[in-house]
């Protein structure tokens, strides 16, 4: 094995996880793969091609880069858009290769439109409303402004979506934001129109708000971590529960990361294990190293506190997490051997090391702990 560990992606998984969410959203909504941040940790190129199978063929990414990777690995035309960083010098390429992007400054839109005349092609833009996130996006008072440009650039630029990103939807405790965010956009999309400026598409809902705000589905939803198989909170998934009979979780797990047993170390009784002093044996110990550590996205956090599971058993990880190996604690499960399998996330036999169970330990949400895992661990798939 030349890699200290590695990602197995399921492609049975993905299809389920497609097929539910389609099932949601119905026929005359588009559905948008996200794949930004190297595709939830996934991986964009293995992920990509994969979605494809899947019958994908629009997706979402953060910035031109991950545009430039998923152009280079798809094996079929599809849909890509570009939700946020893309310098202006680089739009040239994008319009170049009918890459879609987000419009939420006025600079970007001129620029666009100029660029687009010299080229002879159309540039196809999705503006981005202000409608309580403030993040990104034209306000009330922009968008004025937006439409004059709009109005003097047609022949180079197609008004393909006007979009917004809600604060939280995710929490029942940003309802009414999320509400008021709606009745924002709805009376920003209006003055558009009465403009003369009507989208192709009208997108506004991520996971959460797929799930919780079925209004906000419209024309398409751009879905990322329900697509990899988790909800975007326990909030979410209890709301999704309350309203069907079937209490059961219709979304599958892609992802396995596993590693191996590097070399086993038996330890006395009272002796401290690794870095300081935050373990010390209580009994004789037997130690498996695993090389796994904070460098390959096993957070520090999770020292004297992880699980990882070998031979269908869980064993804790002890000591303190090292920059590239942790310590477990192996003492308890009979016939280990060096390069057993290590199964850092996902499941071995009837035990299984979930995301959350991360994230309650080391305060890491699913996202973060899903992003942080490094680009150059292999992501192999799997059925």
């Amino acid at each position: 094995m030349l890699h200290s560990s590695y990602i197995e992606i399921s492609k049975s998984a993905l299809q389920n996880n497609i097929d539910f969410i389609r099932q949601e959203i119905g026929t005359s909504v588009k559905l948008s793969s996200v794949v930004k941040g190297n595709a939830y940790g996934h991986g964009i190129e293995q992920f990509g091609k994969l979605a494809q199978e899947c019958g994908i063929d629009h997706f979402s990414v953060f910035s031109a880069d991950e545009a430039d990777r998923l152009l280079q690995t798809l094996e079929k035309p599809a849909t890509i858009m570009i939700m946020g960083y893309v310098d202006n010098p680089e739009l040239e390429w994008a319009i170049q290769h009918e890459i879609e992007f987000f419009i939420f400054e006025l600079d970007r839109l001129l620029e666009a439109s100029a660029i687009a005349k010299k080229l002879g092609k159309r540039a196809k833009v999705h503006l981005e409303l202000e409608t309580g996130m403030n993040r990104t996006g034209f306000d009330k008072t922009a968008l004025e402004h937006a439409e004059a440009v709009l109005e003097g650039c047609r022949e180079y630029v197609e008004l393909q979506g006007v979009c917004t990103h809600y604060a939280g939807a995710e929490s029942l405790q940003n309802h009414e934001r999320v509400l008021r965010q709606l009745h924002a956009y709805e009376q920003q999309l209006q003055q558009l129109k009465e403009a003369g400026h009507t989208p192709i598409q009208r997108h506004t809902a991520c996971s959460a708000a797929m799930v919780s705000y079925p209004q906000t589905r419209m024309d398409m939803v751009r879905v990322g971590i329900m697509q990899y198989g988790f909800w975007p909170s326990p909030e979410t998934y209890t709301h999704y529960i309350s309203q069907h009979n079937e209490k059961k979780d219709p979304l599958r797990r892609l992802i396995n990361w596993k590693s191996h047993i590097m070399s086993l170390k038996s330890v006395p009784r009272g002796e401290y294990i690794g870095y300081g002093t935050t373990f010390q044996a209580p009994r004789d110990m037997v130690l498996a190293v695993v090389p796994v550590g904070y460098a390959w996205g096993y957070s520090r956090s999770l020292s004297n506190q992880g699980q990882v599971l070998i031979k269908g058993t869980r064993a804790g990880v002890v000591g303190t997490v090292n920059m590239n190996v942790m310590m477990v604690d192996v003492t308890n499960i009979l016939d280990v051997q060096k390069n057993d399998e290590v199964v850092l996330l996902g499941m071995q036999g009837d035990e299984s090391i979930t995301v959350a169970s991360f994230g309650e330990l080391s305060t890491q949400l699913n996202y973060e702990l899903l992003t942080r895992l490094p680009l150059n661990i292999p992501r192999y798939i799997i059925d």
